[in-house]
């Protein structure tokens, strides 16, 4: 029985053999085309950067879930001295230290006995934003 097999194998040319096996592989390439590759890329590329979009909404809705603005260290005013030095007022509690910041050290300079009274900064008021906007509107006909 074994002898008919290898006989009738060794009959076959084997370009027929290897046609016969190479057949069945060949076809699928061939019936997929380039628009379906294309298809399954640009879906896989929507979905990753779903996946990024909906990663960073849910880190910000869980910062916010977090401890609030209840911070023990505000930063109440800066200023440059340099291009990397800088004197920072920071308030602690009750208290108020005076800073300084250079490129590689941070010195307490003074820790003030009363604190300074900060007024917050103005918000620009209605004729500014009027003003602004008949420039802005303007601007945006001479566009057109």
């Amino acid at each position: 029985m074994q002898r008919r097999i290898v006989g009738l194998l060794a009959a076959l040319p084997l370009s027929a053999l290897a046609a016969e096996a190479v057949a069945p592989v060949a076809a699928p390439v061939a019936s997929s085309g380039v628009a379906g590759q294309l298809t399954q890329l640009v879906l896989g590329l929507l979905l990753v950067v779903g996946l990024i979009f909906a990663l960073a909404w849910l880190l910000r809705r869980v910062q916010r879930i977090g401890p609030g603005n209840a911070q023990v260290i505000e930063l109440i005013g800066s200023r440059a001295l340099g291009p990397r030095d800088r004197l920072v007022l920071v308030q602690v509690g009750e208290e108020q230290i005076l800073l300084g910041l250079t490129a590689g050290r941070i010195t307490p300079l003074h820790v003030l006995k009363q604190p300074v009274e900060v007024t917050q900064a103005q918000a620009p008021t209605p004729e500014f934003a009027q003003r602004l906007m008949e420039l802005m509107g303007k601007d945006q006909k001479d566009k057109k």
